[in-house]
């Protein structure tokens, strides 16, 4: 009994410790925004009623979001149909698969938009005149900056792998596979309407995570010069502060949610099937 006690007591002091280590830098962070503390400023509510008016503040956003997109789109479409080939049809390329995924680890951002410029800095003095040049232009397009897919695309990549890999262990991929092709569809309907829904848990995740990936990351960008959200809440940080805090929090606060309906969408499918 006294060991079930402490055992009870030594949980609730991880969670207690656990939850401060969240929950006080946020707490302190949602006071400075607000004003609280502040020497010479009355409590209000003014950095986050002004964050939608704030100059930059859509036009980072859209783009942010829209990199995103694309961004989760390209991972899933390279590695959804590579890693069910990879378990059907070629497994002993499995271990080099997971080695080129998860190489991203070991290259710091610094080195990755280091090479990128590199290459593009190289391809415009090269190719000037020529198609290739015109494809290097629009890679670095001001309005969409495809470059910046690429190379989100290159850092999500270790976690996409880990998390499709696994929702693929979690199938009979191959028994699932083959009563479809027994009931004669074809390999697009087999991977869309037999694969992908089965898989749903880990493409939401995958999702999220690439989403999560591209909202917070601010080297590769301002390096090469550009300014999605990121960036755009460090450009504002030096003239208004507190604007900058209260739209950190925000971004956090939504980051929370969308993780708890994923996590919700991802468990609401289970008792439908069983029942």
């Amino acid at each position: 009994m006294a060991r079930l006690n402490t055992l009870r007591y030594g949980r609730a002091a991880v969670l207690l410790l656990t939850g401060a280590y969240f929950l006080v830098p946020l707490a302190c962070a949602v006071a400075f925004s607000i004003g609280a503390g502040v020497p010479g400023q009355d409590i209000g509510f003014e950095a986050y009623t002004g964050i939608l008016a704030a100059g930059g503040f859509t036009d980072s956003l859209a783009l942010t979001l829209e990199l995103a997109a694309a961004t989760i789109v390209l991972v899933l479409g390279l590695l959804v149909p590579a890693l069910v080939t990879v378990r059907l049809a070629a497994p002993r390329l499995r271990t080099l698969v997971e080695v080129v995924c998860l190489l991203p680890l070991v290259v710091p951002a610094v080195a990755l938009v280091a090479g990128f410029s590199a290459v593009l800095g190289w391809g415009s003095d090269h190719f000037v005149g020529t198609p290739l040049f015109q494809v290097l232009v629009e890679l670095q397009n001001p309005q969409f900056p495809l470059v910046l897919v690429l190379a989100y695309t290159l850092m999500a990549l270790p976690l996409a792998y880990r998390t499709l890999d696994t929702g693929l262990a979690a199938i009979d991929l191959r028994v699932l596979v083959e009563a479809a092709r027994a009931c004669g569809a074809p390999w697009p309907r087999t991977l869309l309407h037999v694969v992908l829904p089965n898989l749903r848990g880990a493409l939401l995740n995958t999702a999220f995570l690439t989403l999560a990936l591209v909202l917070g990351e601010y080297t590769v960008a301002a390096i090469l010069g550009y300014q999605p959200f990121a960036v755009w809440i460090l450009a504002i940080s030096g003239s208004q502060a507190q604007m900058s805090v209260a739209v950190s929090v925000m971004g956090l606060l939504v980051t929370w949610v969308l993780l708890l309906i994923i996590a919700t969408a991802g468990r609401a499918r289970r008792p439908k099937e069983t029942s």
